[in-house]
């Protein structure tokens, strides 16, 4: 089955392209997130997932559950993504939602991956480099993961920079075997 990611990327780019015409990308930001924290709700997850609730249940309880929070439009997100089965992909459409959101306010988010916490500094050294290199605004969260032993590995969009001592070990074994 392919990834969620894939599967929801085309209903973000719709309602992206939706809310930027009728100028509501902040309302669209709101009711991605409420839905996405409803589905993420364990409670939520177990009855979108019993095979014995039908659509139209799932549809009424969801919809009960968001209240008036969720506008006419948002509302038939959730229909649509009820009648073929995927409702659970709602909070990877909010956060490729988010991504075009970011990337049309010329705001890029990075993921940098250290071995061990970098300094203010550094970080700070780091996001200036990305900046430059992309020439947009980067947001950028640090992950410490001590298995990379060494150095740092930066995903940005689909750009992945790894200059990490792990990264560097494993294409030098794919390269000896090859």
């Amino acid at each position: 089955m392919a990834e969620a990611i894939t599967i929801a990327r085309p209903y973000a780019v719709a309602v992206y392209r939706l809310a930027k015409e009728k100028n509501a990308l902040a309302d669209w930001s709101q009711m991605l997130a409420l839905a996405a924290t409803i589905v993420a709700d364990e409670q939520m997850r177990a009855f979108i997932d019993n095979p014995k609730v039908d659509a139209a249940d799932l549809e009424r309880v969801f919809l009960s559950v968001s209240g008036d929070k969720l506008n006419e439009a948002g509302a038939n997100l959730v229909k649509l993504l009820v009648e073929y089965g995927r409702l659970s992909i709602l909070p990877e459409i909010a956060t490729a939602f988010e991504e075009l959101k970011a990337q049309d306010e010329g705001v890029l988010e990075a993921e940098i991956t250290a071995a061990s916490q970098p300094s203010d500094a550094e970080f700070a050294a780091i996001v200036k480099r990305l900046e430059t290199k992309f020439g947009k605004k980067v947001e950028a969260s640090v992950k410490v993961d001590p298995e990379i032993i060494g150095g740092i590995k930066i995903v940005v969009g689909d750009t992945v920079i790894d200059a990490s001592v792990r990264g560097q070990l494993q294409e030098m074994a794919y390269t000896l075997k090859g």
